[in-house]
């Protein structure tokens, strides 16, 4: 699903770490090695189709490379 996030994040989260992220060898393989982290927050988001909503999304994250590939989990 395509959305832009408008704002800030708020209350972030890290729920996983290195190994205990399932795709550890996929994101160090697009990516790079880093210190992945798998984050969680509240944002305000823009769907494709214009609406805006609360949304908590979820993404991965490591110092030096940026947060990558952002889903959203939930329409608050």
């Amino acid at each position: 699903m395509n959305f832009k996030i408008v704002g800030e994040i708020s209350q972030i989260e890290t729920f996983a770490v290195g190994s205990n992220i399932r795709e550890i060898a996929r994101l160090r393989k697009v990516y790079g090695r880093g210190r992945w982290r798998k984050r969680k927050g509240i944002a305000r988001i823009r769907l494709a189709d214009g609406t805006n909503h609360l949304a908590e999304v979820h993404w991965y994250e490591a110092a030096g490379i940026g947060r990558k590939e952002f889903k959203i989990k939930n329409l608050l």
